[in-house]
Order: structure tokens, then C-alpha cells, then sequence
């Protein structure tokens, strides 16, 4: 019997294809009413993970299929329902993790609707910046195309925290050079009370060479911030870019170089790996079509590191993330055995292989289908959505196929701490994340110790000791020594 006649009859292909040192856990299924679609996790201070789903939730709002939500979950799967968005607010927080500030609390991005009433790219409302404390106190922090013809963009992407306390990110459409309607957008700076500056609007050079519709930046060991655009670039098929704090951008990479895209085409967010280069993936093209995943440096130099031909995936919507042990994880949204998607672990040196074949909405719902993203937790474990399935039920137009689940998926990798920046200058104060960190007695920045000002299970608060060079964090608590899943970088 295939794998794929088993999912047929038994209705749990899914767990039938994990190894025996792998477990896969359906940790919640969304029911419409506490949402639907969920996208994106965040792990926060309090050990819990803060997510959001795109729609459900309240569904006398946006036209009887709620405007999505906010949610807490535990990793024992235990699910709270924090806020349900409305028109007024914001809506639709579609593929956008929200983060930590340094402050406590939560900051995210709704890519519709907010105080604003222009036509953007996704519909009517040019979306917000919304803040919203662990316990669910929600403000409106900024709402898009509040400037003439939309100068400050519409649509924004996910935020990032720098190390200067603002927060840094895209809009989609919008800006300068395009009407909201039009694509184009902006990257721009916001603090957390609110005030934003448009640092650089996109489509300024001919033929939009310099790309448009960006997706969300990170930011660098060297300080600058580097991103992806959907389309435009030299061929029309995006771009990965640098650009300083202040707005000088420049292109690093246009896709689509040759003929059939073997670099890919339409690519996603850029993660840092801990070698210096930036990794991401391509949801589209490569060698057979199905996407890839590709390393650049920080000069521009592209490798692609891998080719999805359906067999091991195809179509990898989300970021990979490096894993504790330095490989990559991540999820593809198809693939030619479940035809749900997988889950899939990447050697820097580019072997791939499938952890967890996921089934088709229609066929293996109670696990959920079509994964979004991973995190992984300082428990070792990952955390992830599916966007489909879990047999939730519902009256909401996307719900018809399931509504999305919440999962956890173990391959046995050890505990360890992260940093919440990166980064940061000697004196300047650092959250650690753990698990069981109770009782901590000391914590060290690459052999310099440090001091411990605040000590929970979930997270010690400490200062970069005088003295501390870049390298890896190490926290010994009663039962071992914990290091950080990347370096941390001292900024001279």
C-alpha cells in the first residue's frame, strides 16, 4: 500500500510517514470563531507563543468572514484569544508575525483596512501598525496612506525591532512613485509611539530596476538592512537589496537571469545565517520549477543552494529558518506524495531531506494542510501553522477546507537560549530566552560574564558586560550550561 492510498483509508497519512524519532503533535484546530488561517508564531518572554490567524474570529466583521485575530498558545496547547481586528483598526494580518519589543510588548502590521479609506493593493484600507500588550490591550500605533496620495505606502510587512529601539519594515504599495493602487512601496521607519519616516520609496529608478513590492528586511551583523521585492529589478522577477538606516539602497540581485528562472522568481524574506550570508527561499522557478532555496553574501554573490522538483516539495511559500544544530528548516506548500506540503531540513552543503509529508486538505484534514513557517522554540522543538485542514468547523467562506491548525514537531534537538536583538553595544540591556531557567547563577557574552538583573523560567534580563566581544551566549542554570542558537554581535 503507498504512502498516499494509506492516507486515504486510515485519514492520518501524516503521522504514518514521521520516523520513529520524530513526533509530530496537533496542538490546536481552529473552529472559525477563534480564527482561521493562522500564520506566523512569535516565542515571547513569558514562554508562551503569540500568533495571528488572517481571518475568523469576530464574524459580524469584513463581510461575515471576521477580520482575524490575535491569539496566545502555550506549548502545551493551550489557545486564548486575545483580540478579534475590525475594519476600524485593521484587518487581515496576512502572513505577518508580530515581535517583542524591548518594551514588553507586542507590535505587529495589519495589511488592510485601519483609519484610512484609500484603495491599496489588497483591497479597501492602506492597513496599520497596531500594539498590544501580553495580556491583549490593543492601541492603533499608525495608519497607512494617512498622507497625501499615499506618500508614507500601504500594505506594510512584517516589522523588526533595530538596534537603535526603532522598528524598521515595508510597505507593499504606495509611496512616491506609484499610486496606492499601484504597487511600488516604501521602506520606512516608525518608533514605538508611532512616529513614521518614509526612508526610500521603490520604483524611483527606470523600469522599476530598483524593484517593487517589497517584502519584509531584517537586520545585518553590519548594521545595514537587507530585503526581497516581489517584482521588478532588471527582469521583472525581484530583487534582494541592501539599504542603510538612512535609505540608500542598493540592488544586490535581479532574478531571473537566464531563461526559465533556474535562480527562481518571486522570492521571500532573508534570514542571517550564523556564517554571515543571507538565506531565503523562491517560490517559484528554479531547475524543475518548484521553487528553491538560495545563499547570497552580503556583496551580492547568489548560489542556489537547492531546486524543489515536487518529490521533496514545491512552491516553499515561508523563510527557512538555521536550526540550533545549524541546518535549515522550513516548509514547502505542495508536494507530489501528500500534496499538502513538508517539512523539509537543509545541510548548508544543500542536501535536503523530508522530515513530514503533509496530506491534501480533502483527503488528510484532521492534521492540517499547507504549512506556514517554522520557529523553533528555546525548547528545541518547532512550532508552525497550517494555513488548511484540522477538520475545524465553520461558517466563514475559509473554512470549507478546514480552518488551520497549530502543530509542534520534535527531532529530539537539546534546549537552548536567543537573544531577543542580536545585538547591541557594551551596557546596553540584553532579554535572554529559555526554558526552565529558574534559578540561573551565571550568564556569559562569548567568556565575559555578566551580570544577571532579573531571573524568570522563560527569560533573564542582563547588560553586555565591559569587555564582551562578539560570540555565543552561555547560561548555566542548576541542571546544565544552555548556549545561544546564534552569536551575538558587540557593536563597537
Amino acid at each position: 500500500m503507498t504512502k498516499r492510498m494509506a492516507c486515504i483509508v486510515f485519514l492520518f497519512c501524516a503521522a504514518t510517514i514521521s520516523s520513529a524519532a520524530q513526533t509530530y503533535t496537533t496542538l490546536h484546530i481552529f473552529e472559525d470563531s477563534d480564527g482561521a488561517t493562522p500564520e506566523g508564531l512569535t516565542q515571547t518572554t513569558n514562554g508562551s507563543l503569540y500568533g495571528t490567524t488572517e481571518t475568523g474570529g469576530d464574524l459580524t466583521q469584513c463581510f461575515g468572514s471576521g477580520c482575524g485575530t490575535v491569539f496566545r498558545i502555550t506549548t502545551g496547547g493551550t489557545l486564548t484569544t486575545l483580540d478579534n481586528f475590525e475594519p476600524a483598526q485593521g484587518e487581515y494580518p496576512i502572513g505577518l508575525p508580530i515581535v517583542q519589543a524591548a518594551n514588553g510588548d507586542l507590535y505587529g502590521t495589519l495589511a488592510e483596512g485601519g483609519a484610512s479609506t484609500g484603495l491599496c493593493l489588497y483591497g479597501y484600507g492602506c492597513g496599520a501598525i497596531y500594539k498590544i500588550t501580553p495580556d491583549g490591550a490593543l492601541t492603533v500605533v499608525y495608519s497607512f496612506c494617512s498622507q497625501s496620495n499615499c506618500a508614507d505606502g500601504g500594505n506594510p510587512t512584517a516589522l523588526i525591532q533595530a538596534t537603535d529601539g526603532s522598528f524598521y519594515s515595508t510597505a507593499g504599495s504606495g509611496g512616491a512613485n506609484c499610486i496606492a493602487s499601484g504597487g511600488c512601496g516604501t521602506f520606512f521607519k516608525i518608533t514605538p509611539d508611532g512616529t513614521l519616516t518614509t526612508l526610500y520609496s521603490f520604483c524611483s529608478l527606470s523600469d522599476c530596476t530598483d524593484g517593487s513590492d517589497p517584502g519584509a528586511v531584517i537586520q545585518a551583523f553590519d548594521g545595514n538592512f537587507y530585503g526581497t521585492t516581489d517584482s521588478g529589478g532588471a527582469y521583472n522577477h525581484g530583487t534582494v537589496f541592501k539599504i542603510t538606516p538612512a535609505g540608500v539602497l542598493t540592488t544586490l540581485h535581479s532574478f531571473c537571469q537566464q531563461s526559465s528562472c533556474p535562480d527562481g522568481y518571486i522570492p521571500g524574506a532573508l534570514i542571517q545565517a550564523t556564517n554571515g550570508d543571507f538565506y531565503g527561499s523562491t517560490y517559484a522557478g528554479g531547475a524543475a520549477s518548484g521553487g528553491t532555496v538560495f545563499s547570497i553574501t552580503p556583496t551580492g554573490a547568489l548560489i542556489t543552494v537547492h531546486s524543489f522538483d515536487g518529490t521533496d516539495g514545491s512552491f516553499p511559500f515561508s523563510t527557512p529558518l538555521q536550526g540550533s544544530d545549524g541546518n535549515f528548516y522550513g516548509t514547502t506548500s505542495y508536494d507530489s506524495i501528500g500534496g499538502g506540503g513538508t517539512i523539509y531540513k537543509l545541510t548548508p552543503g544543500g542536501a535536503l531531506t523530508t522530515l513530514h509529508s503533509f496530506c491534501f486538505h480533502l483527503i488528510c484534514a484532521t492534521a492540517g494542510s499547507f504549512p506556514y513557517g517554522l520557529v523553533q522554540d528555546t525548547n528545541g522543538d518547532f512550532y508552525g501553522s497550517t494555513e488548511r485542514g484540522g477538520n475545524g468547523t465553520g461558517v466563514g467562506p475559509y473554512c470549507s477546507n478546514g480552518c488551520g491548525t497549530i502543530y509542534s514537531f520534535s527531532i529530539g534537538l537539546k534546549p537552548f537560549v536567543k537573544t531577543q536583538l542580536a545585538s547591541g553595544r557594551v551596557g546596553a540591556s540584553v532579554t535572554i530566552l529559555g526554558t526552565n531557567l529558574t534559578g540561573a547563577t551565571g550568564v556569559s557574552f562569548n567568556g565575559t560574564e555578566a551580570s544577571i538583573t532579573a531571573n524568570s523560567a522563560s527569560e533573564i534580563k542582563t547588560t553586555v558586560p565591559t569587555g564582551a566581544t562578539t560570540g555565543f551566549v552561555t547560561v548555566t542554570t542548576p541542571s546544565g550550561t544552555l548556549t545561544s542558537n546564534a552569536p551575538f554581535r558587540v557593536i563597537p
